[in-house]
Formats: structure tokens, sequence, C-alpha cells
């Protein structure tokens, strides 16, 4: 059984999947209350879907973009958890799992984003190829309207956009920018979705010693670079 966590941005986002089927997710708005709400939550998830922690095989986390707190606190209980249990932690970059939430489309390039708090953001534009979302261009900072003027083509935008970032999304739109706004239910970043890439990482190394709990970073964006 692995549990997935996602404390990366306001948000936290837990979620246990045994490798075939999610067991149990839970979402939720969290301003600057990860230190407090994150173990009860762990502690609530198992208690609910019948697991223990000595159940945990796997864990998985969200290594960034996102805020410094966010990810410290996130990234410090996932390597305490999976160490404890001699386990495997699969560090996952946050825009991914943003990017997997969009069922995929040749139409359009997906532009993920994340908040990083003043009006700025991380983004960076996928494409549809082999069933998933891959990288189309690096991760760069961003505010609203230079990210508007680097769309290149049609795109999709999904992740987190706050309500200034609706208004000036939709105004653009307005104003012939080739763009569309994700769906909300698609947009919200979700540790279920974090779970199945950390599964397939698994699935996909030679050995589970390549996710050693020691081995995991966190993401910290300076400036305008990532």
């Amino acid at each position: 059984m692995l549990l997935a966590l996602d404390t990366a941005t306001r948000q936290i986002s837990l979620a246990l999947h045994d490798g075939t089927n999610l067991r149990a997710e839970h979402t939720w708005p969290s301003e600057n209350q990860h230190t407090v709400q994150l173990a009860p939550g762990i502690a609530q998830l198992l208690a609910q879907a019948g697991i223990t922690p000595a159940d945990l095989t796997a864990y998985a986390v969200t290594i960034g973009p996102g805020s410094y707190t966010g990810l410290r606190i996130g990234v410090a209980a996932a390597k305490g958890m999976a160490a404890a249990a001699d386990a495997p932690l699969v560090g996952i970059n946050t825009l991914d799992v943003a990017a997997a939430g969009h069922p995929g489309t040749y139409s359009a390039a997906l532009v993920a984003v994340v908040q990083m708090g003043r009006g700025k953001v991380v983004a960076r534009s996928h494409h549809w190829q082999k069933g998933a979302w891959a990288p189309r261009t690096e991760m760069r900072v961003f505010d609203w309207p230079s990210l508007i003027a680097a769309i290149d083509g049609e795109a999709i935008i999904t992740g987190d956009i706050d309500p200034t970032g609706i208004k000036l999304l939709r105004e653009a739109q307005a104003n012939g920018v080739p763009l569309s706004i994700a769906p909300g239910g698609t947009r919200l970043r979700r540790a279920g979705l974090l779970a199945e890439l950390a599964w397939g990482s698994l699935r996909a190394a030679d050995s589970a010693e390549a996710f050693a709990p020691s081995l995991a970073s966190p993401i910290y964006v300076k400036g305008d670079a990532v």
C-alpha cells in the first residue's frame, strides 16, 4: 500500500493506493496550517480505510515547485515515515501531478501552473505523447500577464489559478488569445494522481534503491529561475 502526500501549496491532499485501486483520498484547503493538520489527516485517512501504518510499503510526495514551508513539511514527513519503514519514497514534480489530471488531447498544449504567491506562478507547457503529458518546455516563473504573452499556440491552462488569474485569462480569451481554462474538477491537484505517477515510477525502476528516502529533495524556486 502506497501513501501519497501533497502539501506543496495552500492545500493538503492525501491518498492510499494499492497499485491497482485508489483506496482512499482526501483533499482540503490548508492556509498555512500544514504543520498542525498533516499528521491528524494521515491518521484519519488510514483509520477510515482500515489501514494500519504497518500496511504501508511505499510513499510518494510532491517535491516542488511550491511554497517553501509546504514543501519542507511534506517532504520531511514523507522522508521520516519512509525511512522508519525502510520503504521507497518517490518524489514527483508538482507540475507533473497538475498535468496528470487533465484528459489527453493532441489539439492543444497543456500549461500547468503552481502558485508562488505575490502574483507569481511557476508554469510549464506539456504535450500529449504516448498516452501521457510530457514536458514541452522548462519550468519558468511568470506573473499572469507574462504567462499569457508567452502562449505561442492553442493552450489549455490548468492547476492553481487564483481569481486574478481567472479574470486575466478570460480577458485574454475575449481578446483572441487561443487559450482555454480547464474545468475546476480537473484543475484540482490530487494525491490520487500523485500515487498513480509514483506507482508508474516504481514499476519502471530497476531497483527500489533509486527511491531511498534520503534522496528525496525539494525543488525550491528563487527569483525568476527554477
